[in-house]
């Protein structure tokens, strides 16, 4: 389970003014990919900060959560919009990984059937693919 030291880069992502949006990015800051437990920065906060900068301009919100429990495909990040399903992503690189994010993200926005399309989705969103959970209000398949 995730510690719960607050960071500066944690802190400057939650305290940055955030739009309103269909389209929700959150970003476990917590994430170390394995990676060893004294790195610092952690890679989520590298990861949640390069996708908040690259969201920016895009009406798509990046909010940092403390630990998504996907340790063991870290790093990782859900992608998550009003009246569809949820995706759940890990694998994702702290740099390469915020692009892939915002392109699927923006993908997932103009989707009409409230899937993210396979096709033209990056392909660390194709191969990092962990889950994707139903809207609230779904009523199953018929």
């Amino acid at each position: 389970m995730a510690d719960t030291a607050t960071t500066d880069s944690e802190s400057d992502l939650t305290c940055a003014p955030q739009p309103e949006s269909e389209i929700t990015i959150y970003v476990c800051v917590t994430c170390r990919g394995g990676r060893p437990l004294d790195l610092v920065p952690v890679p989520g906060e590298v990861l949640a900060t390069a996708t908040a900068q690259a969201a920016e301009g895009t009406g798509i919100a990046v909010r940092p959560i403390r630990c998504l429990a996907n340790c063991n495909r870290g790093l990782s990040a859900a992608v998550r919009r009003d009246g569809a399903w949820t995706y759940v992503f890990g694998d994702l690189d702290p740099s390469s990984g915020a692009i892939a994010l915002i392109e699927g993200a923006k993908l997932f926005a103009n989707a009409p059937d409230g899937l993210m399309p396979w096709r033209g989705r990056p392909e660390a969103l194709k191969r990092g693919l962990v889950a994707r959970t139903p809207p609230f209000d779904f009523a199953g398949d018929s």
